[in-house]
Order: structure tokens, then sequence, then C-alpha cells
């Protein structure tokens, strides 16, 4: 046996992925090419395949944490050429344990009198307390295999699966969602039969088998039962909530934000894993009416049909990026939630465009391309500071504020796979200046899919300038979990009359998309008069 150590390997430039799954434990066996864990960015989930044929004796990260290509991510025994063969011979030994079955009134009286009730506890969880119950994977009745999930938990660093530590069947379940648990909190009360558990995989024979010992003892008719009424329920496996299916925190989490069953979705990753792409595909076909009811994707709106385009001409069907398959499910759930109302108004910014157009040869020169968005996110800044309202989130209840004591800016970007939104941080305490050198790395990481996680994380409001493209005005969709939203269009000269005369002013278009739960129409029209006057005269950003 030899000791090597497993990198994380290349993930095609992508900087800073986390680590959302550890999918085997120090001890275990692994093949060449099984999962050792699983990593995710902004734009795709990874399993790290291992590279040798061994056992696995540490990890050297844990979920949650932050890595990028090269890091250490687990040592493993490697074995010699020819070492792999002995090891499977341990595992043949069960089966001859069965052997011995010349006698089954004897067997099953053995067994069911050997059966007897054990509770299982949560186990080490690295120290937290008070961890929320997010999901309970098993009910009553229920007949688990040893490492099969019976609850999914979730702090403030991380979401994990509680596994079975043992086969058995479900006595009773001591939790339930929305309870805080720690190290030793019991989870279920398991009963176990013995050495017959394993003889449970066969399925029906041993349900018979237990069922004819039931005579026996109270305690065996019990521990037939619930096998006896498994089979009824697993022709059934879509009517509980996401059991026995393989997949990640990650997407368990994205399956209860949309209300959709795991059991249901069709999985397209290795080893029949549900991937984040395969709960976007099953909620689109369900909004498009592939399913029953579409009430379940949020809208409650009847379902779309199907339409055969064909029937007129010729087409052609283009699969969307990831991108805009993401970004569609977001904008659809914000529409959806949030009541929007759009505030229009326009600010003169004749005299901010001619300083910038004097200060723009300079800042070159430094390697600064200086715009009016610039400018814009510094306005907005400050103005979020004035009014306080617009730099706060809903909770999902409905029922409080959160507001924020931080000023970050998301600039939505255009790129050839679609749109995303970068965030400026600490917009309020940085100059015009170093807001443009921010959104240059920022544009250029986005249109070369070099954007990380935390690139795109922490927004406070956002803006969408559709200004180097044209149009007078338009609705844009408030950013969830954001409250509102700036769009701006594009510039044009018009007569503005002073009192006395007209004069022609560089005026520039504002559309401000606010939550109307938390913003009223009067606040919004302040907001865009506030920011108009900072636009107008520029001076006052310095007051």
């Amino acid at each position: 046996m030899a000791v090597k150590d497993v990198f994380v390997p290349d993930l095609g430039g992508t900087d800073g992925v986390d680590v959302i799954e550890l999918t085997v434990k120090p001890g275990d066996r692994v093949e060449k090419e099984d999962t050792l864990l699983v990593l995710e960015s902004d734009k795709a989930t990874v399993e790290v395949p291992s590279p040798f044929s061994g056992v696995l004796a540490s990890f050297e990260v844990s979920q949650g944490q932050t890595v990028k290509e090269g890091d250490l991510l687990a040592k493993m025994d490697v074995e010699e050429a020819g070492a792999a063969a002995p090891k499977a011979e341990p595992k043949a030994e069960p089966p001859a344990a069965e052997a011995p079955q010349p006698e089954p009134g004897k067997a099953e009286a053995a067994a069911a009198s050997s059966s007897q009730v054990e509770t299982v506890t949560v186990p080490d969880i690295g120290g937290a307390d008070g961890v929320d119950v997010i999901e309970v994977s098993v009910q009553e009745g229920d007949l688990l295999e040893p490492e099969q999930t019976m609850v999914v938990l979730e702090s403030d660093k991380a979401t994990m699966e509680v596994p079975c530590p043992k086969a058995g069947t479900v006595r009773k379940v001591l939790l339930k969602v929305g309870d805080k648990v720690a190290q030793g909190t019991p989870v279920l009360e398991l009963l176990v039969v013995g050495e017959a558990a394993p003889a449970k995989a066969a399925g029906a024979p041993a349900a018979q088998s237990t069922a004819g010992a039931a005579s026996t003892s109270a305690q065996a008719s019990e521990a037939a039962a619930a096998p006896a009424a498994k089979p009824a329920s697993a022709a059934a496996p879509a009517s509980g909530p996401s059991k026995r299916v393989h997949a990640g925190p990650a997407v368990r989490r994205l399956a209860r934000e949309l209300g959709v069953d795991l059991a249901a979705v069709k999985a397209s990753g290795p080893r029949a894993r549900i991937l984040k792409e395969d709960v976007h595909e099953y909620v689109k076909g369900r909004l498009q009416g592939k399913s029953e009811t579409a009430v379940a994707a949020g809208s409650g709106l009847p379902p779309l049909p199907e339409m055969d385009f064909s029937k007129w001409g010729e087409v052609e069907s283009v699969e969307l990026s990831k991108i805009n398959k993401a970004s569609a499910a977001n904008l659809h759930r914000s529409w959806v939630h949030i009541p929007h109302v759009t505030q229009f108004d326009e600010a003169d910014i004749t005299s901010l465009e001619a300083f910038r157009k004097s200060e723009t040869a300079a800042l070159k020169e430094q390697g600064v391309k200086l715009t009016i968005l610039a400018f814009m996110v510094k306005a907005c800044a400050k103005a979020l500071q004035e009014f306080p309202r617009f730099n706060s989130s809903l909770n999902p209840g409905g029922t409080h504020l959160v507001f924020k004591r931080y000023i970050n800016i998301g600039i939505a970007v255009d790129t050839p796979n679609g749109l995303v939104v970068p965030v400026i941080k600490d917009a309020d305490k940085k100059s015009v200046k170093e807001i443009a050198q921010d959104m240059q790395v920022l544009s250029e990481k986005a249109r070369a899919k070099k954007l990380s996680p935390g690139d795109m994380q922490g927004g406070c409001f956002s803006i969408s300038s559709l200004g180097g493209i044209g149009g007078t005005a338009f609705t844009p969709i408030v950013n969830w979990p954001e409250v509102a939203i700036l769009g701006l269009s594009r510039s044009q000269m018009k007569p503005v009359y002073n009192g006395k005369d007209f004069d022609p002013r560089l005026m520039l278009p504002l559309s401000l998309s606010y939550d109307h739960r938390v913003i009223d129409g009067a606040d919004a029209a302040r907001f865009t008069t506030y920011l108009s006057s900072l636009l107008t005269d520029i001076r006052r950003l310095l007051l």
C-alpha cells in the first residue's frame, strides 16, 4: 500500500469553487473513476473522480469549503497491482451466512427473537449546535439500507445529509422539519432484525419470511408488518418528498425553493445523479404543460399548450445556455412573487457629460475607461444612504425587513452566453474612478466566463443600462432578494424650458422598478427626484 494525494483537477480556468458534497468517507474502498466529492461553481456542478483504486485514508477539505485547481483534496492508500482482487473476498461472506436455510422455521424464529429497537442519533457535525432540520427523508415503516439519508440538516455554513448507520425498519421518526438539533439528538427508532437485515434486500421473500414468524411473538409480528407494507409504497415512489434519489445538498435546496419533488425529476448525471439542470428542465416542462399541474412551479396559472410550429414552415430548436436557463428561473420567480411598479423619470446630465468628457483623456492614459454608469453607481450609493428602505430585503414570510449597513450595487452585463450581474462591493466608500476600475475588471471577467460566485453575491440594488443600445424606457425586473432596480435608457438632447426660453439639455431616462410591498409610490418618486438632482449637479455627491 502506498499513500497518494488527490488534487483538484483542471476546472477550465474556474477559480474558487465550493465543495458541496463528500460522496464517500475515510475507510471506504473506491475504484478508479468512482466519485470522491462534488464541486460547484456558478456555472456547473462537477463530480471529481478518483484517479486511483484503493482505500480513502482522509479528506483534506470539508463540505462548504472553497477550493481551486491544484488544491489537495484527499489522501488514498493505493494498492499495488493485483492487490484489489482479495478485497472482494470478505464481501462474499455474508451471502454464505444465508446458506444454512434448510430449516426456515428455525431461521425465521431466530431472526424474530433477535430483533431489537435502537435509537439512531445525530452523529458528529463538527460541534455545530442548533442546526435546522430542513428535510425528513424517511417515514414510519420504511426499510432503510446502510448510508441511506434519514434527514437533511442546514447550518449557516453548510447543508448536511445524515445517513442511517445500519439497515433496519423505521419504527418511529423523532424529528420534524423545523426542529433544531445537535450531536446526539435522537433522529428515529430503528427496528434491527439481527442477521436478517441483509436479507431484506431480497424484497418479497424477506418480507414473507418475516411474516411467517409473526405468530412467534408480538415483537416479531411488528417486524413483519412494516416490510410487508413496503412493496405497496414502493409502487409509488413519487408519493414521498424527494426520497431515495441521488442528489447533492445544493440540488435539494434548489428543489425545495422551487417546490419540486426530486422523486419526479429525471436524472441525467452519472449513476442516475440529479443535477441542477434536471430540476430546471423539470420546472420548464411543468410550465409548458408537460405535467398535470403547474401550480407547484409558483404561478398557479393554467399551463401553456404545446405548439407544433413546424405545421407552418421550417423550424429549428436551439437549447438555452445554462446562464439563460438559470436567469429564466430566477426572473420568473421574481416576477411571480414580487408586485412590480415602475417609476419613470428623467435626469439632466448635460454638465455631468461635459465633465466626463473633460476627464476621459487623462484617465484613459491610466487605463481607466470613465463612463456615465460609473457616476450612476456612485449616485445610487448616495441615494441608498438617503433612502435606506431601498437598501433592505423583505423576509420570505413578509413579516419584517432586513436593513443592510453596507452598499453593494450589481451591474447587469450582457454577455454572449446571457445576462449576468456582477456586484460592486462597498460602492459608497469608493471614488468614481475606483468604481470605473472595478466595472472594467468585472465586465472583462464576465465576458471571459471567469466570474466567481463571490463576484455575483451580496448585491443590495441593481442597475440595468441599455443606453448603449437604445430605447426610451423599459420595466426592469427586480433582482430578488433586492427590492428595487434602476433601468437606464439612451440619453438624448431635448428642449427644456428654463422659465424664459427653451434650452437644449441632455436628458437621461430613468426607469425605477420596485417591490410595492416594501416601497410605495411616493417614496419611489422621491428617490428618482433625489437621484436626478445628484446627476444634474455632481458636486452634491461630495456633500
